[in-house]
């Protein structure tokens, strides 16, 4: 009773029949392929979890402070992109949810914080025209009216725009001589997450392209980091007036 018990719990959420069978029936447990297969399961498992609050950080910081400064919104606009292009690739794959499920919860995360931008510059209306305009585009998108083709471009399309998502923040860091409202948390543990993916898309998927978007965006996030750890001390520059 109890081995049924736990055959249902672990397969085939954590490993396969073969994999279970290999630890638990011929007590294999070093065998290398299942240790994989498990560890990334884990890991993919953990990302996932970690994302339903990852940006929380970066939301309350936002909201306790009412100030947005140091924050870019184009650059909130491209890492969105890049996000909806690893979902909807992924959705169009048939990829395990495992392998992908915290692109989700970074999307109504990154949505949210983009309309904090909006509005805590003083353009409310823009904020919600935003919003319903995403919502909308990403309808359409995950619609069976979108080829194959044009979700296989828009992942494409993602290294590019985590690279530019990322520089453009990075400048604005550098102009402004501190990281302003950015979140330690979020950008560490986003930075953690983005090198966690590289095994897992690798383990899971198999596909090269999601593998190379997630090695271009650690290193992307890698510069952000250092920049937080560099400008952790820095105040904004009092010689800066705002026009």
């Amino acid at each position: 009773m109890a081995e049924e018990v736990t055959r249902r719990l672990l397969v085939p959420y954590l490993m396969p029949e073969a994999c279970y069978d290999e630890f638990f029936l011929h007590f294999n447990l070093l065998h290398v392929p299942c240790l994989k297969l498990l560890v990334s399961k884990v890991l993919g498992i953990g990302i996932i979890a970690g994302s339903l609050m990852v940006k929380l950080p970066q939301i309350f910081k936002i909201l306790g402070a009412q100030s947005v400064e140091g924050l870019n919104f184009g650059s909130v606009l491209l890492e969105l992109l890049a996000i909806t292009g690893t979902m909807a690739y992924s959705i169009a794959n048939d990829f395990p949810f495992s392998a992908w499920g915290e692109a989700l919860f970074l999307m109504i995360q990154t949505v949210v914080i983009g309309f904090l931008i909006q509005h805590y510059s003083g353009q409310p209306l823009r904020g919600v025209l935003y919003v319903v305009a995403y919502l909308g585009l990403l309808s359409l998108l995950l619609s069976p009216l979108t080829p194959m083709m044009v979700v296989t471009v828009l992942q494409s399309s993602n290294m590019p725009a985590v690279i530019f998502s990322r520089l453009i923040q990075a400048a604005s860091n550098y102009e402004n001589g501190h990281t302003g409202q950015l979140s330690a948390i979020t950008v560490f543990l986003i930075f953690a997450g983005s090198l966690a993916r590289i095994f897992t898309s690798v383990q899971e998927t198999g596909d090269v392209l999601m593998a190379l978007t997630y090695v271009v965006s650690s290193l992307c996030n890698g510069i952000i980091a250092c920049q937080l750890v560099y400008y952790w001390n820095k105040t904004p520059r009092k010689d800066k007036k705002r026009k």
